[in-house]
């Protein structure tokens, strides 16, 4: 090297740093704050879904007495080559617990605002479908939304063994449903064994509410669970 040239520089190294934004989120809802409502249902969809499809399912108990309210996952992609069809999902494993703040401070945002116009004495329950559990059960957790039940649908349970002794109080006042169906290659056997044996574990109560069908929510099983939770309600009242 010459006396007078400039010695080599380092290799730059990359840095990863965060800045929280600002997100415009779609949400869409059966029925009115206006309606003689004895309940409200927050409904998070699965992977791959959009809210607007996702909440059909549950127009047969949108009797007026229930708001559906159904949020969509902030991430949307194409599901197919030719860029036609769009989903939605809630999170990936990348930049997991991002994702998750971003998922609670989007949910607890929605339901203040839903909630602002509902009488206080509305039951409030909150179903999970597919990789939608994962995110219903992770914000019911938390502790904002106020829950009456929660209802795991066709999904996966986020349990971490660690934090067993924390869920077990988070989940005290709270009913947790179990929805499988019998045709459902996701919930297997093994693996509704699996998340009993978790719930067990964790010390929290619940109910297993078994349909015939495969991977959706059948029109008869929504509404037989829709007036088995309304009619337990008034059992407890």
């Amino acid at each position: 090297m010459r006396p007078d040239a400039a010695p080599a520089r380092p290799a730059a190294t990359a840095a990863a740093a965060h800045l929280t934004v600002p997100r415009t989120a779609r949400y869409w809802t059966l029925g009115s704050p206006a309606d003689p409502l004895q309940e409200v249902w927050f409904v998070l969809h699965g992977y791959g879904q959009l809210a607007e499809y996702f909440i059909q399912y549950f127009a047969p108990i949108a009797d007026g007495s229930r708001l559906i309210v159904a949020p969509e996952g902030l991430s949307r992609f194409y599901l197919d080559a030719n860029y036609t069809r769009v989903g939605a999902s809630w999170m990936t494993r990348e930049e997991r617990h991002h994702e998750i703040a971003d998922q609670h401070s989007y949910l607890n945002a929605l339901y203040d605002r839903v909630m602002l116009e509902i009488d206080p004495s509305v039951r409030v329950n909150v179903l999970g479908f597919s990789q939608g559990t994962a995110t219903a059960w992770r914000w019911v957790e938390a502790g904002h939304p106020r829950c009456d039940n929660l209802v795991l649908w066709g999904g996966a349970l986020p349990l971490d063994p660690q934090h067993n002794g924390e869920r077990k109080k988070a989940f005290a006042r709270k009913e947790v449903i179990m929805a499988f169906g019998s045709d459902d290659p996701i919930t297997t056997p093994t693996r509704i064994a699996q998340h009993r044996a978790e719930l067990d574990a964790a010390g929290i109560l619940y109910e297993v509410f078994q349909y015939t069908g495969a991977h959706t929510v059948p029109e008869d099983a929504i509404v037989e669970l829709a007036e088995q939770l309304r009619s337990e309600a008034a059992t407890r009242a």
